[in-house]
This record gives structure tokens, sequence and C-alpha cells, in this order.
């Protein structure tokens, strides 16, 4: 088994069992504690890790780009993490993380790296129960059982992307996403994503193709609508089918990945011809390769409108 297939093989076995592998980095000082608190990514979206090499800086860039660097003959752009997020690194930036997001590549600087954890995802508390900011999607527990467990935000990577790297944004109409899509009478598309920034470009490209959807912001909450929704059916003599016309699902998600989700729905007769389909910015021929082994019905990387019409059409065809 050459290195590409086992790295595909422990990924599999990973999220077969809800658990992910996230990396752990320091940004700084934060503005108000003084601590050098804990951030967290998941390894999945790291291509790698290397000491600070030289960055052009780039003119009237971004406050937050630093510049590009020169990575074995591809120019990256380097987006000065500590910044965005507020803090100030005593010893400078001595770490540059390479990371791929929705079949882009960037580096985030940052001050340095501690370790790589195991998790299960039910470990992450979702971002709106603790009031964190919108650049944090969740709060990972590291020592689970233990009540003065270590805590490490989840960063937002895709907000941090908007914000600091806008690119020419398509809007998102009718032309682009192309004729309306015809769903089963009284059915709706059922949504699962925990990035703020990725529900309202979905919400806006699902309305442009004139379709009705529930949104919701972890595969855990998408997972107890389907079993009340399953509960209702069985008491009125209806199928979820009915119900619903598509799973559309996020990969990372706190409490419950899309990993899970797709497999519990594939197992489960009462949603059986309910197509699913991932929508992620986990994307690189690695990761393509392993979502579409998990039992989806379809795959789309973010964000793009006029693919996730086609792919939508083509699972319900």
């Amino acid at each position: 088994m050459n290195s590409h297939d086992k790295e595909i093989e422990e990924r599999t076995r990973l999220t077969h069992n809800n658990k992910f592998e996230l990396l752990l980095f320091r940004l700084g000082e934060g503005p108000h504690s003084g601590e050098r608190e804990l951030f967290g990514i998941n390894v999945f979206k790291v291509r790698e890790v290397l000491v600070m090499p030289k960055i052009t800086e780039l003119a009237n860039a971004h406050q937050h780009m630093m510049g590009v660097a020169n990575i074995r003959g591809q120019i990256i752009p380097v987006i000065d993490l500590s910044a965005v997020v507020g803090c100030k690194p005593k010893n400078g930036h001595t770490i540059l993380m390479v990371t791929e997001f929705a079949r882009t590549v960037q580096a985030f600087a940052v001050e340095d790296v501690r370790e790589i954890v195991r998790l299960d995802w039910d470990q992450v508390l979702p971002s709106e129960g603790t009031h964190a900011g919108a650049l944090v999607t969740g709060i990972a527990r590291l020592d689970p059982g233990n009540p003065d467990t270590r805590l490490a935000q989840v960063l937002d990577v895709e907000q941090v992307l908007r914000d600091v790297t806008p690119v020419t944004k398509e809007e998102i109409n009718r032309e682009v996403v192309g004729p309306e899509l015809t769903l089963p009478p009284g059915t709706k598309v059922l949504v699962a994503d925990d990035s703020h920034v990725a529900r309202s470009v979905i919400e806006l490209g699902l309305k442009a193709m004139g379709v009705d959807f529930i949104m919701t912001k972890t595969g855990q909450e998408a997972w107890n609508y389907l079993l009340a929704l399953a509960d209702q059916c069985k008491a009125d003599g209806s199928r979820v089918k009915d119900k619903i016309a598509v799973m559309l699902t996020d990969l990372e998600m706190p409490e419950m990945d899309g990993f899970t989700l797709t497999r519990l729905i594939k197992q489960d007769a009462r949603f059986h011809g309910i197509p699913v389909v991932i929508h992620s910015s986990l994307t690189g021929t690695t990761n393509e390769n392993h979502v579409k082994g998990v039992g989806a019905d379809g795959y789309v990387g973010k964000f793009s409108p006029r693919e996730l019409a086609a792919t939508l059409r083509k699972v319900l065809a």
C-alpha cells in the first residue's frame, strides 16, 4: 500500500468513529487577558508546517496580508493570523502553516505550533453556545473528563479568508445557477453547516434556485431534526423522503461531522431514498477521494453556486 492509500485509509478509520485531528497553535497574547490561548485547525486542511520563510510584501494589500512566499516554486499568499484575531506574538511569527481550502492554497503565519491532538467531534461545542465571535466555529475540550480541561478555539478559516482575501464575488442569481430547481412536491433541502459565511452563501444559492430549505448548524442538529421528522412520519403514515428531497452537509462540524451524518442516514431504512450531497472546503485529491468513499451521492467544493446547482440537479435526476 502506498503512502496516498495509507493516508486515505487512516482518515477513513478516524471519520468512521466521528473523530478528527486538530493541529494546535498559538498566536500570541490576547488583547484583554494577556494569555497565549490555544487555537486549532483540522489537520486535513494543512498541507505542511514549516519554519517562517522569506516574505515578499505586496503593494496596497489588505492590512492583515503579510505578502507572498515562494514555497517550492509556488507563490502562496501569507496571512497574519495573529493580527486577524487581535493577538500580539511576543516572539514574532516563527511558523508558517500552508493550507488548502475550497481549492485555494494559502498560508498562515503563527507564533508557534504545539501539537496534534485526536478528538471526538462531540468534544467540540458549537460557537453559538459559547458566545464566541464570528471567527470561531467551536470550542474544543482537549482533556475529556478533566474539569480543568484545556480549551482550544477552532477558527472559521472560511470567514478569515472572506475577510482578508475577498475575491470578486459572482452574483448569485438565476442566470448563474440556471433554471429553477424542481423538487418533488412538498419537499425541502435540509442543510447542515457550522460556518456563518457558508450558510449565507448556501441560502442565497438555494433561493436563486427557487427551492425551500431548512438550515441547521451542526450534523447533530440535522440528525435530531431527521429523527423527529421520522417519528412524525410514522404517526401520519408518510415517508421522510416525501418531506426531505436532499441532505446537503458540510464535513467539519461540532458535535457530529458530515461523515457520521452521511453514514447514519445511509444506514437507516427510514431515510431510504434521500440523497446526500457533501458541500465542503476540504478539497484536494486525497480529501475528495475520501469523501466519495463514505456513501455520499455527490460532492461539491465550496463556494461555487453554479457547481452546487449542477450537483443537486444530478442527484435529483
